[in-house]
């Protein structure tokens, strides 16, 4: 270390009799910048970051076109009174869907589609007759689908063998009643999760769920499958790997 002399101003602010090693104590702070001391530390290897690396690059690829949104497009509902103040919970479900029968007498094909059996059912409810509970349109659910700060009505029409229409619908401010959701399939459960509308159905393969989740599209002004998911069911283990095939014994046929 250099040689470090303390100036006078320094020296006279000390008072008399103090020895020149306790003001060089009390300077020790200021001194340990000196030399090498207090320099850059290294804080060891770190590993090297990696982003994706394309394969292949000098190959051509394959020209997608573009791909099919699958959602079924918005549907004005017809036959209905105006919705007043954009309030779907004073819309009945079920004069909802038999409107929309009405409208639309080719449902057999579609995502909104249903058999006959199905159909009748639906005009059949709330009419003398019709067993308790055999009403296949479920009790409604609602939930702000869009973001606009209103809720939307989820109605969900049990098929047979497990199938169900699940549709989702909002009002416009003329009143309107728009449907901005429609897809059948053989459904284990139905979910919301803030402005999604998520269904779990079953896989291919076995121990597994297709989670599904639909979302709000502003420029489509519908709901579009945006994620899909393929989970293990809780409780359910793996597949276990098939044996190995044991190898082949020589035969002893012919032998002594």
């Amino acid at each position: 270390m250099r040689a470090f002399s303390f100036p006078a101003a320094v020296s006279a602010s000390f008072p008399a009799g103090v020895s020149a090693a306790l003001i060089a104590l009390a300077l020790l702070p200021l001194l340990a910048g000196c030399g090498d001391a207090g320099g850059p530390v290294g804080a060891g290897a770190t590993p090297t970051a990696s982003g994706p690396v394309q394969l292949w690059p000098d190959r051509k690829g394959a020209s997608v076109p573009p791909a099919d949104p699958e959602g079924a497009p918005p549907v004005y509902v017809q036959g209905l009174a105006p919705v007043r103040d954009q309030n779907v919970h004073e819309v009945d479900p079920v004069a909802l869907v038999q409107a929309e029968l009405r409208a639309g007498p080719d449902t057999g094909v579609g995502p909104a589609g249903m058999p006959p059996q199905t159909v009748a059912a639906i005009e059949a409810c709330g009419q003398e007759g019709q067993p308790p509970g055999k009403c296949p349109v479920l009790t409604p659910y609602y939930r702000d689908l869009t973001g606009n700060g209103r809720d939307e009505l989820v109605v969900g029409i049990e098929l047979p063998d497990r199938m169900m229409s699940v549709r989702a619908y909002t009002a416009d401010p003329d009143g309107r009643l728009n449907r901005i959701m429609a897809t059948t399939q053989t459904v284990v459960g139905v979910e919301l999760a803030g402005q999604d509308v998520i269904l779990r159905v079953p896989s291919g393969n076995p121990g597994y769920e297709l989670i599904t989740a639909w979302s709000w599209d502003g420029k489509q002004h519908t709901m579009l499958p945006t994620r899909e998911q393929i989970v293990r069911l809780p409780g359910t283990a793996p597949s276990a790997s098939p044996s190995p095939p044991k190898p082949l014994q020589p035969s002893l046929e012919g032998t002594p």
